[in-house]
């Protein structure tokens, strides 16, 4: 896939153009658009977020997007989300491309989110094995995922988010059809440089420890860890809407050295129509 490179070259031409975005004073901060990462922050009441990752890796060609829809439910302590997903892969004899599994979450504001320092939001989240197995797109069966986000703002120009996941597949299918159970494992970091509200620069770190299956009832294991610089922005618009594209550059080290990927990120955020 030989346009992403042009892509990249996009993406941070639309960061260039924040500052000139028509918005009023004082400028609507970026807060919760992380890439790798996620934040302990809810959707404001009545407000609803669309998030776009495209993720594409240098060396094997491999990509997926990912789209995220978030709700707040009723009020901002309570949040419904799902995500899309739509991978490619290179399976050697032939490439793959469609749908992977589709996620379902729920999210408690359990600490901050108002304004404190430290806040807490723990996720579950259903995986539907809408992705095909034995093309590698999905992991073949119904799966259930927790992740604990908390965010520390430690100063006005500085922000932290810390994650801890894991993944769990009772009957994870490969693509020769054998079952086993899976149970993936991980673990991020960020640090976030608030150089204005609405410009800042990011590094993600993130590890995991996933397993494959490799035979009926067998598995094996796969680790991860990713170091990701990047620099995303706002553009407030008329009538509450804020748009925050963001480009990354995921580095692999350790476990996943000489790899290397492109991470593009979009989101569109405003307040719920209602009908008169």
């Amino acid at each position: 896939m030989r346009a992403a490179p042009r892509v990249a070259w996009v993406a941070l031409a639309l960061l260039g153009t924040a500052g000139s975005a028509v918005a009023q004073t004082p400028p609507e901060p970026v807060r919760d658009n992380s890439f790798l990462l996620e934040e302990a922050y809810n959707q404001e009441t009545s407000v609803i977020q669309h998030v776009s990752l495209f993720l594409h890796s240098w060396q094997t060609g491999d990509w997926v997007y990912a789209f995220t829809q978030e709700w707040p439910l009723r009020t901002w302590r309570h949040q419904l989300s799902y995500t899309l997903a739509l991978g490619h892969v290179d399976a050697g004899s032939a490439t793959y491309t469609g749908p992977g599994d589709l996620g379902v979450n729920y999210r408690l504001q359990l600490a901050g989110g108002n304004g404190e320092p430290v806040a807490v939001a723990p996720r579950v989240t259903l995986l539907f094995p809408t992705g095909s197995s034995r093309r590698g797109l999905g992991a073949g069966g119904l799966g259930m995922q927790a992740n604990l986000p908390v965010s520390w703002q430690p100063s006005p120009a500085l922000v932290t988010h810390w994650n801890a996941g894991a993944t769990m597949t009772p009957r994870a299918r490969n693509p020769t059809g054998d079952r086993a159970r899976t149970v993936a494992w991980s673990l991020g970091q960020s640090v976030i440089w608030l150089a204005t509200p609405t410009l800042n620069f990011v590094v993600e770190t993130v590890w995991a420890r996933g397993e494959e299956v490799t035979g009926p009832g067998s598995t094996v294991a796969i680790e991860q860890l990713v170091i990701a610089p990047g620099l995303r922005a706002a553009m407030n618009l008329r009538g509450g809407l804020q748009v925050v594209p963001g480009v990354a550059f995921p580095i692999g080290v350790g476990p996943s050295r000489g790899k290397r990927s492109v991470a593009l990120y979009l989101s569109f955020e405003h307040p719920l129509r209602r009908r008169e």
